[in-house]
């Protein structure tokens, strides 16, 4: 264990905080622009459940910080990048936190901010990257011209910016406080999990630690995949009611919840489900989206089945892995979606999708994808792979010299995940188990049951993951579980329960309190 510096000795003169305490950081490859510094006194606020990725709920009350904004660019690529770090002015803990992005930003946006908020109230230096993106809408910055794709920009995202902040990050920290942080974490989910793999696979030496939940990995594959519900949609010229495919979806939590044993309003091994939606057509349900009774079509339990079995070729084989049979497929995240009105539905793509496609698959932010053929899936998805796999799709395996380096990551991810499918996240773990056995040692996969894209559902949310991985960096203490509690706004009784690491499973002891994690246990 490295020795960490004790808090009440970091206080830090307000007057450092200062553009001209500061050196230019050195980084190859990069041009430095400007260098500005804000004191920033008096901070207070609450950081609920699940905005503060892999923590639980934080109370920051009158933090001071100095708000370092360093920015650069890479010379010939003509961009901007922006990194800010955010310096506590005294009980610095030692540690930097890196905080990831989500959707097509990398970071410096609305939940980047918050985390930064929790971390400087926890302590750390916080650091994050914008990889010198000018919006989260990638419509602003994709394509160069029709035609031609803003690649600088994409590796910014992908990779380049998240070495490029670890480095300025210590830079500005060393400076600072007069030593550099003793560990070095990096926390995310999403697009801020992915950012955590490729750390660990390109980047080995820069955190200590990485929380890296529901990864945005396999970008290449998943980033079609998602489309596959509406292209099936398109195919037919038919588009369900939301309350139809809701129903379904209702009606496998139903018929699953109690493959465990364990009544809970959750499907613990989607694996074993069995539920058939064919069986609902003609069922009368209470809708929304019309105001009153309708039966379940053909059309909506056929939707349904293609978002859990995934997207096919022309020669039906499978292209890449459907969602959970408990997986939300309707609403502004669903793959699925549908938009009615006067009861008459169209569709509704997840933008995240039908933004990859048209931009930097088809190059043609015009493109019109309802006309869609079969084999134009077949050979989109091909492209995506065979031009972006190896910029962002993250999936390298072979992550030994993060292992040689000490490095440790831990990955939840949701098996109601919504957005991203879970089994692209044990293919991965597979993949790395293949080339490495030892991978256990130093990377462990967490599924957790119920919980949707990153937080959310009727599940059991690992609030402990970030502590988890401090304990394995800095004590060797590999965690056996990550504990768990459900979310307490989604339901009216609060159960807690131990996620298992992969490939052990979550079983119930059979006479234990259900709503108890000491009744459970992983084999």
């Amino acid at each position: 264990m490295k020795p960490i510096p004790a808090p009440h000795l970091l206080l830090v003169s307000p007057s450092l905080c200062s553009a001209n305490t500061f050196k230019t950081p050195t980084v190859h490859g990069a041009k430095f622009l400007s260098l500005e510094a804000t004191l920033v006194s008096n901070y207070s606020a609450h950081i609920p459940l699940g905005y503060y990725m892999n923590n639980g709920a934080v109370n920051v009350t009158d933090v001071a910080f100095c708000n370092i904004t360093v920015s650069y660019t890479h010379p010939g690529e003509n961009d901007i990048v922006h990194v800010q770090i955010w310096m506590p002015s005294d009980h610095w803990n030692g540690r930097m936190q890196g905080i990831g992005g989500g959707g097509y930003s990398a970071g410096l946006f609305e939940l980047s901010f918050v985390g930064m908020t929790a971390a400087v109230g926890e302590g750390y230096a916080a650091v994050s990257t914008d990889a010198g993106l000018s919006s989260r809408d990638p419509r602003t910055w994709a394509l160069l011209s029709p035609g031609n794709v803003n690649l600088y920009l994409l590796q910014n995202l992908a990779s380049v910016s998240l070495n490029d902040a670890a480095l300025i990050g210590k830079a500005i920290i060393q400076e600072f406080y007069g030593q550099s942080p003793v560990y070095s974490y990096w926390h995310g989910c999403s697009q801020g999990g992915r950012q955590g793999l490729m750390l660990a696979q390109r980047y080995p030496d820069a955190y200590d630690g990485v929380a890296a939940a529901a990864p945005a990995i396999n970008w290449s594959e998943f980033g079609i995949s998602d489309y596959w519900p509406t292209f099936f949609m398109d195919q037919l010229g038919k588009y369900p009611f939301p309350c139809e495919l809701d129903a379904l979806t209702a009606a496998a939590v139903q018929e699953c919840d109690g493959n465990d044993g364990v009544l809970d309003g959750v499907i613990t091994d989607p694996s074993l489900c069995t539920f058939d939606p064919k069986t609902m057509i003609g069922k009368v349900i209470d809708c929304r989206d019309t105001g009153g009774p309708l039966k379940i079509s053909s059309v909506a339990t056929t939707v349904v089945e293609v978002s859990w079995n995934g997207p096919r070729s022309v020669d039906n084989s499978s292209l890449w892995y459907g969602m959970s049979q408990d997986a939300v497929l309707t609403g502004a995240r669903g793959i699925a979606g549908t938009s009615c009105t006067n009861e008459t539905c169209t569709r509704s793509p997840f933008i995240l999708s039908e933004d990859w496609i048209k931009l930097f698959i088809l190059k043609n932010s015009s493109a019109d994808l309802s006309t869609m053929s079969h084999a134009d899936v077949d050979h989109i998805f091909h492209a995506s792979v065979q031009e972006y796999h190896s910029m962002i799709g993250t999936a390298d395996p072979d992550i030994r010299e993060f292992r040689d380096k000490g490095g440790k990551m831990i990955t939840y991810h949701g098996l109601a995940d919504e957005v991203i499918p879970p089994m692209g996240s044990k293919h991965y773990y597979d993949s790395v188990t293949s080339l490495d056995p030892s991978v256990h040692d130093y990377y462990r996969l967490f599924f957790a049951p119920g919980i949707a894209h990153c937080f959310g559902g009727s599940g059991a949310y690992p609030d402990t993951t970030f502590a988890a991985l401090r304990q394995w960096v800095e004590n060797g203490t590999a965690p056996d579980v990550l504990n768990a509690t459900s979310i307490s706004y989604t339901r009216s009784v609060t159960f807690s329960r131990p996620l298992c690491p992969y490939p052990q499973k979550q079983y119930y002891d059979g006479t234990g309190d259900v709503n108890s994690r000491e009744s459970f246990y992983c084999k």
